[in-house]
């Protein structure tokens, strides 16, 4: 399985703490069946001021401790960029790292607020479309706007994200209303990719290997191995050349 979002670069948002908790999620992510991951350290303006300097220089202290530890992970870096209209200028001098590309298309890690869908995001996000930017919305299903009204994710869909569903949300780890709505969109065909989103070690572990079977019992394997390998493969592919 292949993980695209992940906040296990120590010390540089609200993941992994140091050194040492950083190098133990990453050992569970092997232990669970992940071969290959990107870190994607918050980028919100004003809480994480993280640029892709920041990211890609911490992103070579963890390499170079994983290597000394022998945990075998392929690892590339980009960031979950929250909403906010000042991540404009950040792109245009090219300061935000993009998940990847496909055909020329980039894929940016987006993240609108928990609580709700702000106003003039169909405008940001047009304008990324326009740049030839594909907005991956990270966990849409934790959205409490969306939660209320499943249906406002279709709009975000006509104008052309993609969206990126949270492992733990499909078992259970969100509560039940946040399950049901994660069953409903997979079963619509709405989700693009499953990753886990991981934090720490108890509360919000990085493991997908449940949800990937949760995935095979509600649809099939095969949706399962395109939303935890074919997508994210094609998505994060030119990190790892």
């Amino acid at each position: 399985m292949i993980d695209i979002h992940c906040h296990l670069i120590p010390g540089i948002d609200d993941g992994a703490r140091d050194e040492a908790d950083a190098l133990s999620l990453l050992r569970m992510a092997v232990e669970n069946g992940t071969k290959r991951m990107v870190v994607t350290p918050h980028l919100h303006l004003g809480r994480f001021d993280n640029t892709k300097t920041i990211i890609w220089t911490e992103l070579l202290a963890i390499k170079q401790a994983m290597f000394q530890e022998n945990i075998e992970l392929e690892l590339a870096a980009a960031a979950e960029v929250r909403i906010d209209a000042e991540i404009i200028p950040m792109i245009e001098q090219k300061k935000i790292p993009f998940l990847g590309q496909i055909d020329g298309q980039n894929f940016l890690l987006l993240e609108l607020p928990h609580s709700h869908i702000p106003p003039g995001c169909d405008k940001l996000i047009k304008w990324l479309i326009g740049q030839g930017i594909t907005p991956l919305i990270a966990h849409p299903e934790r959205n409490r706007d969306i939660l209320k009204s499943p249906d406002k994710i279709k709009m975000l869909q006509r104008l052309g994200c993609w969206f990126q569903l949270t492992a733990s949300s499909l078992t259970g780890g969100f509560g039940e209303s946040c399950q049901l709505l994660s069953e409903q969109f997979l079963k619509e065909g709405i989700i693009n990719v499953v990753a886990s989103d991981g934090h720490n070690i108890k509360r919000r572990p990085p493991l997908l290997k449940d949800a990937y079977q949760k995935v095979c019992e509600l649809v099939d394997e095969n949706t399962a191995h395109q939303l935890f390998w074919q997508n994210p493969y094609n998505i994060t592919k030119s990190l790892f050349i």
